[in-house]
């Protein structure tokens, strides 16, 4: 169980820290209470291109991998539908840079016209390499425009479509950054071998003259309940047949979401997972099965996936894929194999926590769902899920109504 100390400064930043001494190292956590979810339908992908713009230099600090590299250490970022996360892992004795560089992109950027094009121009060929050039990339923007009528999980983080990106102008920038990039709408976690009194004296020096600022207020449209099944069928240049599934499912800071975790285990964790067992080792329908949640704050998706076999069709796919989680809203789950998902789920939290990066992102994600010490019940929290549960939930969740199917038909296959 991880000792936590926290404080918050006069401007509204929240800091929660975690010393380490059997380590040289520091990890510097800043997240951002900003994700896709709070752009607006008409210009997306904003959140993700500040991941880019956050390197493109700051208010006094030109470069910001440079020092963090010369200094023996090492950092990036990433966005999701929630949150903005950057960190930095240091060497204690050079921490300090870390600081520096942190709260002076906090302060603010560079708001130049050729940072803004340059990291445009990186995002657009991402958009470009991932979801247009790719086999099966556009998938997330086609399921989840199916399975959102209204809520911004409707579009991924790299946004709805290019020109959103393409079309982001210099006042556009400000106004983003401005609104979201704040004192008052961050979480720094810091974690390693620096004590309470140093960290505490660090994050004065550095943040405590940053301004507060007034957010933009967070409205989100309720997303209507699904009444009825959705089918799309796409047809696209790709290898293979592959069926996605997607059902409505449990917000991240529920009891629920800790029952749809484990279902999503022992239906595709692993070989001896159910779905690999029976639909690609015995029947041989899938050459590849898979089935995750989305893990989002809010409401969020629970996914079936897979690549069909030749000669396999959609539908005979699609009935085995429900045939298979019908099975656990009709029989309980044998407590052997519930236990084995429970225990694999264990080993790989406890590494978790072994490492400095889970500790921080831990730290300040759950900072932010609550209380930090929320962290220390997640295995409880597993442990507690029962078969019955198992059971009431598979039968809530894998409802007809509840889902949108996509068919992603390769080229020449029948």
């Amino acid at each position: 169980m991880l000792k936590i100390n926290r404080f918050m400064l006069e401007n509204g930043l929240r800091v929660v820290h975690h010393e380490d001494q059997s380590t040289p190292m520091v990890v510097i956590n800043t997240l951002y209470d900003v994700g896709s979810k709070d752009e607006d339908s008409n210009h997306t992908g904003f959140a993700h291109l500040f991941e880019h713009l956050m390197f493109g230099g700051s208010a006094n600090i030109p470069s910001f991998d440079d020092p963090i590299q010369q200094s023996g250490g090492e950092n990036n970022a990433w966005t999701s539908n929630d949150l903005t996360n950057y960190y930095e892992v240091l060497p204690h004795q050079n921490v300090e840079i870390g600081f520096w560089l942190e709260s002076d992109r906090m302060l603010s950027l560079d708001f130049s016209q050729h940072s803004l094009d340059v990291q445009k121009h990186v995002v657009c060929e991402e958009f470009k390499q991932r979801n247009l050039n790719q086999p099966y990339g556009d998938v997330s923007h086609l399921l989840r425009s199916m399975a959102f009528a209204k809520h911004p999980y409707r579009w991924p983080t790299i946004g709805l479509e290019l020109s959103h990106i393409e079309n982001v102008d210099l006042e556009a920038e400000k106004a983003f950054f401005f609104s979201h990039y704040a004192p008052n709408n961050a979480i720094l976690s810091v974690v390693g071998n620096i004590s309470l009194e140093e960290t505490r004296r660090l994050v004065n020096k550095w943040y405590g003259d940053i301004p507060r600022r007034e957010i933009h207020k967070r409205q989100l449209e309720t997303e209507p309940q699904q009444t009825e099944a959705r089918l799309q069928e796409v047809e696209r240049d790709v290898p293979v047949n592959a069926i996605y599934k997607a059902y409505h499912s449990d917000k991240r800071n529920s009891e629920g979401y800790y029952v749809t975790d484990v279902i999503s285990d022992i239906l595709a964790n692993g070989n001896s997972s159910r779905l690999f067992q029976s639909l690609v080792k015995d029947s041989k329908l899938f050459v590849d099965v898979n089935a995750y949640i989305s893990g989002d704050i809010e409401e969020g998706l629970f996914f079936l996936t897979g690549k069909l076999s030749d000669g396999v069709s959609f539908e005979a796919a699609d009935e085995a894929l429900c045939a298979e989680v019908e099975k656990l809203t009709n029989t309980l789950v044998d407590e052997h194999e519930l236990e084995k998902v429970k225990n694999k789920y264990e080993s790989s939290q406890l590494f978790s926590d072994m490492s400095l990066m889970g500790k921080a992102n831990n730290l300040a994600y759950f900072e932010l769902l609550g209380n930090a010490e929320m962290m220390n019940n997640e295995i409880a929290n597993y442990r507690k899920v029962s078969a019955k549960e198992i059971q009431a939930k598979a039968k809530e969740i894998f409802r007809k109504e509840n889902c949108s199917t996509l068919y992603y038909k390769a080229k020449g296959k029948e």
